[in-house]
């Protein structure tokens, strides 16, 4: 009987490491050369997660709500802006719009920076933009100023994926989905809790304490990350796509530019009509350089696979079908009660309707963390796209007394709580671990895309149905109930759309079981050695 064959001699008989099993078990699969497209690498030897991940956690999610409480923080001041500063009502829109594009062009853009360069010092950035825009706004009433201000607070708005990146690199498994439930809930906790706490200061203080009150929460912020998050050890290899950054900002800016003030310069105006196409040109030319560039801003070959499309899709819808929640309620209470349905509500009051909704997407988080790990994503967005849509259901039918108003504001919520807990693991199933910061910001982006169609066509509809009512024009009810009825459909889209993801056992590029390796981080081979020793 002939013998085993004999393996190739090693170059280096005396070498210790010839002897040691890890490290051949680590030399049979050597590291790829490095490359353009390459996974990612560890920056730094694996820590074993973070210290503390309660506080982790409570930290990453505290940052959530103090950027989405950034976004809604002026809408209160906004009709009281122009007297204020000496200002017009469309220079005071800009307080609110340049959020809106600032946030478009930055979450996508600094989710890549930090896949690359570090998720937490891109996320620490991002809160010190925060903060320089606070102290702008705090220390002026200059409209130019405080534009600026509201434009770096707006490019905070990365906080959002760049914490579910460090979430999804640094918790195990068994965390790390409720974590990303609460996390990617934020956003819409901050918009329910900002516009009552702005209206109480309004009324009871200057208004520029909110800005310094926001500023100091800012500063809190950074030192709490500095204190309980530690930096993800993954990098992605290849280099900045300076190029494809600008094409993508060139066409969000047109598009949204058109989008957000089409109302005021006319929709069939050059200047409206110009933007769209510039927007649509500029678009054809970014997507088919990224498909040619070695690393690109965007994986657009990524980002067409059915699961991240739909995704994506959804988050625009549910954004929209969320955003006329938040837009109409406070609008429709505070109406004069000589409009016939009308509660001519106090600011304050007004701001309190969105509350409970609030407190319901806290409550929710968990519950849909659950769902997500015992059914699927995909079965949690189907409930939580037919929850806004009964919630709608409920709006529509019952819009002549505050309770049940809030009552329908509050199933909106909870069912935008339960859908913006399920997108980012639905993303995140789909991506390699290289592009989550990316793939988190474009998903993101697409519910500000999504919110900013929606404020469009809200805009729309209660400024072309309305009537004469005590001197001054007021939307009808039926206006309001239009709205209602545009954001339903909305949602149902959203159902539909969600009923054509791949299911759950669909793998992505690194979904080996399930969310567990949308989870895990990607080890060098000398971890591994290490492990093993």
């Amino acid at each position: 009987m002939t013998g085993p064959t004999p393996e190739p001699a090693d170059p280096a008989p005396n070498d210790p490491a010839r002897t040691d099993p890890a490290r051949d078990a680590a030399a049979a699969s050597p590291p790829e050369a490095p490359s353009e497209t390459a996974p990612p690498v560890a920056a730094a030897a694996e820590g074993g997660g973070p210290r503390h991940p309660r506080a982790f956690v409570g930290v990453l999610a505290f940052c959530g709500v103090v950027v989405a409480v950034m976004q809604t923080l002026v809408v209160p001041l906004l009709p009281h802006v122009p007297a204020l500063t000496g200002s017009t009502p469309s220079e005071a829109s800009w307080l609110i719009t340049v959020t809106l594009l600032t946030g478009a062009v930055c979450t996508p853009v600094l989710g890549r920076v930090g896949d690359m360069y570090g998720k937490r010092r891109v996320l620490l950035a991002s809160l010190g933009l925060l903060v320089a825009g606070s102290v702008l706004c705090a220390v002026s009433s200059h409209i130019g100023v405080l534009i600026a201000g509201r434009a770096l607070q707006g490019a905070a708005m990365a906080v959002m994926p760049l914490g579910i990146s460090i979430m999804r690199d640094e918790l195990p498994p068994a965390r790390m989905l409720s974590a990303v439930a609460m996390m990617s809930s934020t956003m819409g906790i901050g918009a329910a809790v900002g516009l009552p706490i702005a209206a109480l200061v309004i009324e009871n203080a200057d208004w520029h304490t909110m800005f310094w009150v926001s500023a100091a929460i800012g500063v809190l912020d950074v030192v709490l990350v500095l204190c309980f998050v530690p930096e993800s050890p993954l990098r992605t290899r290849g280099r900045f796509d300076v190029l494809g950054t600008a094409g993508l900002t060139a066409a969000l800016l047109a598009l949204l530019l058109a989008v957000t003030q089409g109302g005021a310069w006319g929709w069939t105006s050059g200047r409206t009509l110009g933007l769209l196409a510039a927007a649509a040109v500029v678009a054809a030319l970014w997507a088919r350089y990224e498909l040619r560039v070695p690393s690109p801003m965007v994986d657009l070959r990524v980002s067409a696979r059915p699961a991240v499309l739909l995704a994506n899709l959804a988050a625009l819808l549910i954004g929209f079908a969320y955003y006329a929640n938040s837009l109409v309620t406070a609008q429709m209470v505070q109406e004069p009660t000589s409009t016939g349905y009308g509660l001519g509500a106090s600011i304050v009051v007004s701001g309190l309707c969105l509350l409970p909704g609030g407190v319901m997407m806290v409550l929710l988080s968990p519950v849909s963390a659950r769902i997500s790990a015992a059914y699927g994503p995909k079965v949690t967005l189907a409930i939580a796209s037919s929850c806004i849509a009964a919630g709608y259901v409920v709006r529509y039918f019952t819009s002549h007394h505050l309770w049940t108003i809030i009552l329908g504001a509050t199933v909106v919520a909870a069912g935008t709580a339960i859908a913006y807990s399920a997108l980012p693991a639905l993303v995140m199933r789909a991506v390699p671990v290289a592009e989550t910061g990316a793939a988190n910001g474009l998903n993101t982006l697409m519910r500000s895309i999504g919110a900013a169609f929606c404020s469009a066509v809200v805009a729309a509809v209660l400024a072309n149905i309305t009537f004469r009512v005590g001197g001054r024009t007021a939307p009808t009810l039926d206006a309001y109930l239009l709205v209602f009825l545009i954001a339903g459909a909305a949602a149902l889209l959203a159902l539909l759309v969600t009923l054509c993801l791949p299911g759950r056992r669909a793998s992505g590029p690194d979904n080996v079981r399930g969310e567990r390796a949308a989870a895990v981080p990607e080890r060098t081979p000398s971890a591994l050695a290490e492990e093993s020793t």
